[in-house]
């Protein structure tokens, strides 16, 4: 794991290095259960270290939130893109689910792009919130959009990964997020992906459903993210953003919310959690339809997946990210 720019892994096996940055290193352990102490952001005379090609590795990279993880497979022939893949709702504190809830680095294993994979954001929306939340004691503000738009790409330069050469995918949460990082940032975005993403945010009653996810996932407060129908909020809207994403070459996917070949419950917990699946991906079914009249309207294109059977969960998300895969690939010239 490499904090700030120290460096532990290195192709495929473990070795232990460090790298000065400026006049000296900095190795800081995170302890269990201990609070994230703030790093000082990398210098920007810092010399550009090489990547291991095809290697995965482990960083913890500076933000106003405190260090952050992010798992990180190197692109294949050292190339210079990279793909962006945002967690969803429950993001954990460990490993960003891509990881271990798909085969994402093994689609993308022979392929010259960095999979770039974000740990942690639970309910976050991937935004930069007004205040902490007041409902589960949290101490930091999250400032995501932040840290993925300017602190990881900065830090990622370091290491030969360019700033402009990027896509970004999300799905339920990070489906809008992905969006709206892309079309507020085209100097750094190239392709952007949504898959089963709530993507109207003005529907009747969205607000409230968002409030109540969040409340689930973690007790956050959406009042905390942006105030109802504030700037802040209308910003994140895709409907609102939309004309932003003119010329952008994106990948929009939603299943239906009909079981199919990856449903397969066990129980009276497996029949709750399917059911559950089948409502969260019908209201994305609904917004993502409403979102592609939206597009047109705008007389903006993009490559849709929508309207097949399936169900708000990982599997189908693998599926369609090997269906995304190619287009990302064509976009970053990987």
């Amino acid at each position: 794991m490499r904090f700030g720019k120290a460096v532990a892994p290195a192709s495929r096996g473990w070795r232990n290095r460090i790298l000065a940055v400026g006049a000296a290193a900095l190795v800081l352990p995170i302890a269990a259960g201990a609070a994230p102490t703030a790093l000082a952001a990398p210098s920007v005379s810092a010399p550009v270290l090489r990547a291991p090609a095809g290697g995965y590795e482990e960083l913890m990279v500076p933000s106003k939130m405190g260090p952050v993880k992010v798992q990180v497979q190197w692109a294949r022939n050292g190339g210079n893109a990279a793909l962006y893949l945002l967690d969803g709702l429950r993001a954990r504190d460990d490993r960003n689910a891509w990881s271990f809830e798909t085969n994402a680095m093994q689609q993308f294993s022979n392929d010259n792009v960095t999979l770039v994979m974000p740990v942690g954001g639970q309910s976050s929306w991937y935004a930069d919130w007004t205040a902490a939340s007041n409902t589960n004691g949290q101490k930091t503000t999250y400032k995501w959009e932040t840290f993925l738009t300017e602190e990881l790409p900065s830090f990622l330069e370091g290491y030969g990964v360019s700033r402009k050469n990027n896509a970004v995918l999300g799905l339920s949460m990070s489906g809008p997020a992905a969006l709206r990082l892309a079309a507020l940032n085209r100097d750094q975005f190239k392709h952007a992906s949504s898959l089963s993403g709530p993507l109207n945010w003005g529907a009747p009653g969205m607000r409230e459903a968002i409030r109540v996810m969040m409340l689930d996932a973690g007790r956050f407060n959406v009042d905390a993210m942006a105030s109802p129908w504030s700037s802040a909020w209308l910003r994140m809207d895709p409907m609102v953003f939309a004309p932003e994403l003119r010329g952008l070459p994106m990948f929009i996917s939603s299943a239906n919310g009909l079981p199919a070949q990856h449903d397969n419950p066990a129980g009276l917990g497996g029949a709750y959690n399917t059911a559950n699946a089948m409502g969260i991906e019908a209201i994305s079914f609904v917004s993502t339809l409403a979102f592609q009249r939206r597009l047109n309207t705008l007389g903006i294109n993009a490559v849709y997946d929508v309207g097949a059977s399936g169900t708000h969960s990982w599997k189908y998300w693998e599926d369609e990210l090997w269906k995304a895969r190619p287009h990302i690939l064509n976009a970053l010239g990987a």
